[in-house]
């Protein structure tokens, strides 16, 4: 098992705690996702395919606004975590297991739109494993269909390397969760530990280890533009309302 997989498969049942309201957030998601689907001339006919779905945040936020919502993830703890939370909510959603990186292995058929969000693609740390991510992803994409993905705005990371971010302090009638990662950098790639604590009764401290890779934006819309895309556009957190930078990739 390498240090993603271990990483979402360790991480499943405690994602929901770097969220005030997990649920809410499925919900303001989906709006936000529905405005760029519309800006690209998509209503909620589209059929999605979620290839990077974790626990479920976009997919299921996107199948309660009547989508037809395909998920897939490579970690099996995410992909259990997503299927328990989409019963819970009532909510049908095919789910596969499947590597970004060969989704024709899984799928066969195109969809209207594929995801990618909440930083995804900069698990892939070669730009050779990256090339092969978006080429297999756009594969999946029809002609005249939609790529969107958000990645950390690395441009501006990159020229400052932080060595950690800012904490989030979530407030509840039980007490306090607060959520922060320290960010290990080596060139372009960094060490990432996300420590969650849980203070609403009897303290709990989690921590969980990942690797990624920094990826530039101009990187990524070369490799857009060489996969198939014929136009490519980013969106600001101020622009798309998303907390991470959004592209948008017309195939």
């Amino acid at each position: 098992m390498d240090i993603t997989q271990a990483f979402y498969d360790g991480l499943a049942a405690h994602y929901d705690k770097l969220f005030l309201d997990w649920q809410a957030t499925t919900q303001e998601q989906a709006a936000i996702l529905q405005g760029i689907f519309r800006e690209s001339g998509f209503g909620p006919e589209a059929r999605i395919l979620d290839c990077a779905c974790g626990i479920g945040t976009q997919a299921l936020g996107l199948a309660r606004c009547g989508y037809a919502v395909t998920a897939s993830d490579f970690s099996a703890g995410a992909l259990a975590e997503a299927r328990e939370r989409a019963r819970e909510n009532g909510v049908q959603i095919r789910f596969e297991r499947a590597d970004f990186r060969a989704l024709e292995e899984v799928f066969t058929e195109q969809f209207d739109i594929v995801l990618a969000m909440d930083n995804a693609l900069p698990h892939m740390l070669t730009a050779e494993d990256l090339e092969k991510a978006v080429r297999s992803i756009t594969g999946r994409v029809r002609q005249g269909g939609i790529f969107v993905a958000s990645i950390r705005d690395y441009d501006s990371l990159l020229a400052a390397r932080p060595p950690y971010s800012p904490p989030y302090i979530h407030k509840t009638v039980k007490g306090q969760r607060v959520s922060f990662q320290t960010w290990d950098w080596k060139d372009e790639h960094y060490r990432l530990t996300q420590y969650i604590i849980d203070d609403e009764g009897d303290l709990d401290v989690r921590k969980f280890e990942c690797e990624y890779r920094a990826v530039r934006r101009a990187e990524l819309t070369e490799l857009l533009l060489a996969g198939g895309c014929s136009g490519v556009a980013w969106k600001s957190p101020e622009e798309a309302g998303f907390y991470q930078p959004v592209v948008v990739a017309r195939k």
